[in-house]
C-alpha cells in the first residue's frame, strides 16, 4: 500500500512539472529557429550595435548645443541633440573616439537625447545618432569636439590670475591676443539663464544670489552686444549700427583694488577711424603677459586716465560661438 502511494506521489509531481513547462513554452512562443520571443526581441534591441558608426551614408540633421569654448579639466559636460524638424523617434546612441585615425565607439549608458559627462581627454571627439523603429540609423550630427585648458593650473598662475603677482611679471601684450568674435554676456543675464551661476556663488559667497545677480547687473550692462577683432581692427556692433577703428597698443596700467589685490589694464589706443570709435580701449582678462583671452572685460572711452578708475562697470566678452549652456559652464569654472 505504501509502495502504490509513493509512487502515485511522484506521478503527480511529474504532471504537474510537464504542465509548468508546457505553460512557460505557450507563454514564450518558439520560432522556426528554436528561440523565443524574448530571445528575438533581445537580438533586435542589440541591432543598433552592429550599425557601422563610422561609414554612415544618413544626413546631419542633428546639431549638438552646449558644447564650450573649452573646458577644465573634471568639468561637467552637458550636451543636447536638436533634430531639424519633428520625430516620434526616441532612440538615441553618443559615440566617442580620443583622435580622427581610431573608430568611433558607443559611450556606455548615453542613449537619449542628452549627453552628460566629464572633462578629462583633451581633443575628445563627440557625436550622436537617431535610430529609427527598426534600428537603423535615421540621422546624425557631425562630430564636436571637447577642448580642455587649464589655463597653466600651476601655483603661480592661480595666484596671477586671483590678482597676486610681482610688477616684473608684467608684459606688454599685442591686441592679436583678444583676435576673435565677441558677444556680450549681458543679454543672457536678463534672460535669466545665468541664474544658476548667481546660485553658485551663493553658496560659498558672502550675497545672496538676488544680490549677486545686481552686482553683475551693474557690471555687465551695456549695449555693445558684440565686438570682432582683427589684426589691429576693432569693430562694435550696437545697436543695430557698425564701427570699426584700427589700434595701437599706449602700454599698460597696474592697478591695486580696495580688496587688495592687483589687475593691469592692457591699453589701445585709436589711429584710425570713424568718429563713433572710442580714442582708447582698455582690456583686463586676469592675464599679466602674451597669451590667448578665452574672455575679457572692455572699457572704452576718451578719457584714458578716467577709464582706469572705472571699476564697477565692466562689460564682459565671451567667444560669440558660445550658447547660454557653454557660457554658463565658464562662469561656473571660474
Amino acid at each position: 500500500m505504501k509502495r502504490s502511494l509513493f509512487i502515485l506521489f511522484n506521478i503527480m509531481l511529474l504532471s504537474i512539472f510537464l504542465v509548468a513547462c508546457a505553460g512557460t513554452k505557450n507563454q514564450e512562443q518558439v520560432t522556426g529557429a528554436g528561440e523565443t520571443d524574448s530571445e528575438v526581441q533581445e537580438k533586435k534591441a542589440d541591432n543598433s550595435d552592429e550599425v557601422d558608426i563610422n561609414n554612415l551614408d544618413v544626413p546631419e540633421d542633428i546639431k549638438v548645443e552646449g558644447v564650450a569654448d573649452h573646458y577644465h579639466t573634471g568639468d561637467k559636460i552637458k550636451l543636447t541633440a536638436v533634430l531639424d524638424g519633428e520625430t516620434e523617434q526616441d532612440h538615441w546612441h553618443w559615440y566617442s573616439r580620443e583622435n580622427p585615425n581610431e573608430d568611433w565607439k558607443a559611450v556606455e549608458g548615453q542613449e537619449t537625447k542628452e549627453f552628460t559627462g566629464e572633462a578629462a581627454v583633451n581633443g575628445l571627439e563627440l557625436k550622436v545618432v537617431l535610430f529609427n523603429n527598426d534600428d537603423k540609423p535615421s540621422a546624425q550630427s557631425a562630430s564636436v569636439k571637447i577642448l580642455i585648458n587649464d589655463h597653466g593650473q600651476d601655483e603661480v598662475s592661480k595666484l596671477i590670475y586671483k590678482g597676486i603677482f610681482e610688477d616684473s611679471q608684467v608684459k606688454d601684450r599685442p591686441l592679436s591676443d583678444w583676435e576673435g568674435d565677441w558677444q556680450s554676456i549681458y543679454p543672457y543675464l536678463l534672460s535669466g539663464d545665468l541664474d544658476e551661476v548667481f546660485e553658485h556663488k551663493a553658496e560659498s559667497g558672502d550675497m545672496t544670489a538676488e544680490e549677486y545677480k545686481d552686482y553683475y547687473t551693474v557690471g555687465y550692462k551695456t549695449d555693445l552686444e558684440r565686438i570682432v577683432i582683427k589684426n589691429n581692427s576693432v569693430t562694435f556692433f550696437e545697436n543695430g549700427q557698425e564701427y570699426t577703428g584700427k589700434y595701437e597698443s599706449d602700454g599698460y596700467e597696474i592697478l591695486t583694488y580696495e580688496k587688495g589685490n592687483r589687475g593691469v589694464r592692457f591699453i589701445f589706443k585709436l589711429v584710425d577711424g570713424t568718429e563713433n570709435m572710442p580714442k582708447y580701449i582698455q582690456f583686463s582678462d586676469h592675464g599679466i603677459f602674451p597669451a590667448d583671452s578665452y574672455h575679457f572685460h572692455l572699457y572704452w572711452g576718451d578719457d584714458r586716465e578716467k577709464l582706469l578708475e572705472e571699476v564697477t562697470h565692466w562689460p564682459t566678452y565671451y567667444p560669440s560661438n558660445l550658447d547660454a549652456n557653454g557660457i554658463v559652464n565658464e562662469l561656473l569654472a571660474h
